[in-house]
């Protein structure tokens, strides 16, 4: 089996907690990047985009993460707020990918939708084969409009997911995968 094929038969999503420093430094993320925008994407519309959240940043992110939870729950533990501050703060970069799917005469919008998709999915698998390991998670405020304005975030913009990207603490165990009996159906 080629070094690609085994990259994708055994790569593992690596909870942030687990991940640590060193990320990619610029260059090194510019080519993950690079690698990630190349996706089907029909028409030519670039209808993604990617927000580098590293260093400072990260822990800027978290204090207006748990500003907008502290107002919406009142009496949060403090436990609860400095998970939300530190939420970005454990992998040394976060990738948001953006979703600008939108109206289009010819490219229908799901389309677009699942081309921001696969440039999130080319940016782990390109993440790990820099290796890296990484984590593609939402979470809640990926829906909410405060937390995405404070990210910069047009109104018709959708955030696709958040890409954790470091160096594994541990490599965690596998989890269970479907049967291609169940998920396969042949004509």
């Amino acid at each position: 089996m080629t070094a690609t094929l085994d990259l994708l038969r055994t790569r593992r999503s690596v909870p942030p907690p687990r991940l640590e420093a060193p990320g990619p430094d610029r260059e090194t993320l510019d080519a993950i990047l690079t690698i990630a925008s190349r996706v089907p994407d029909h028409g030519k519309l670039a209808p993604w985009r990617f927000i580098v959240i590293e260093g400072e940043a990260r822990h800027r992110v978290g204090e207006t993460l748990a500003a907008i939870h502290a107002a919406d729950n009142p009496g949060a533990d403090p436990a609860r707020l400095e998970l939300e501050r530190n939420r970005l703060a454990h992998a040394p970069v976060v990738v948001g990918v953006v979703s600008r799917a939108g109206p289009h005469v010819k490219i229908p919008e799901w389309e677009q939708v699942l081309s921001a998709g696969a440039a999130a999915m080319n940016l782990v698998v390109a993440a790990n084969a820099a290796g890296f390991a990484t984590a593609w998670l939402t979470e809640w405020f990926a829906y909410d409009r405060r937390a995405l304005d404070a990210l910069g975030l047009a109104p018709a913009e959708r955030m696709a997911g958040f890409i954790h990207i470091g160096r594994p603490a541990e490599i965690p165990s596998d989890r269970p995968r479907p049967e291609l009996a169940q998920i396969v159906t042949r004509l």
